[in-house]
């Protein structure tokens, strides 16, 4: 048994003398069931064995206590822990900025980039970056050197805002298209 238990493990986990429940039922170390015994049989039962009573479920009726050596519970619930948080993914939304005159070989690169970023499950803002007399041309060219842009960008995508007036000139949001 193991005498020794950290900080952190006292106010989630309750193990052996710590449980307060009067019956509990008990998993044995290779997982067959013991059913529903008092709190001291079952104490006594993860005695004999040599493992720690361990608290897995204390909302159940009756809670239910699993015999096993404490260090190996601490490590399979951190392992969980480990793989949950490896599989949560935070999208983020990033952005290219496009001009009137910015070179083939540049939109190519910025297309690019803007599929691995697309692939990665962020979105993508793309903005069509206009100043001076370039604000107060016709928004249908505007739109279509912006389209002609986003034929560039070779991940499959869907767009999540159409393309709009904003204030830096004409921007639009991308979204990685589901896959069926």
């Amino acid at each position: 048994m193991s005498g020794i238990v950290s900080p952190t493990a006292l106010d989630t986990t309750r193990i052996n003398h710590q449980i307060r429940a009067k019956e509990v039922r008990v998993l044995g170390p290779e997982g067959e069931n013991f059913g529903v015994l008092s709190l001291s049989e079952a104490l006594g039962k993860a005695e004999e064995v040599g493992l720690d009573l361990i608290e897995i479920s204390p909302n159940a009726l009756p809670p239910v206590a699993k015999i096993m050596e404490y260090g190996k519970f601490q490590y399979e619930q951190q392992k969980k822990r480990r793989g949950i948080k490896a599989k949560s993914h935070v999208t983020e939304t990033k952005s290219v900025q496009v001009k009137i005159g910015t070179g083939e070989h540049d939109l190519a690169l910025k297309a690019k980039r803007a599929a691995e970023w697309l692939s990665e499950g962020h979105r993508v803002k793309v903005d069509l970056f206009l100043w001076g007399r370039y604000k107060y041309m016709e928004f249908g060219f505007l739109k279509e050197r912006l389209e002609l842009f986003l034929k560039l960008i070779p991940a499959e995508y869907k767009i999540a805002d159409p393309i709009g007036k904003s204030p830096k000139g004409l921007s639009t949001t991308l979204e990685r298209a589901k896959k069926n």
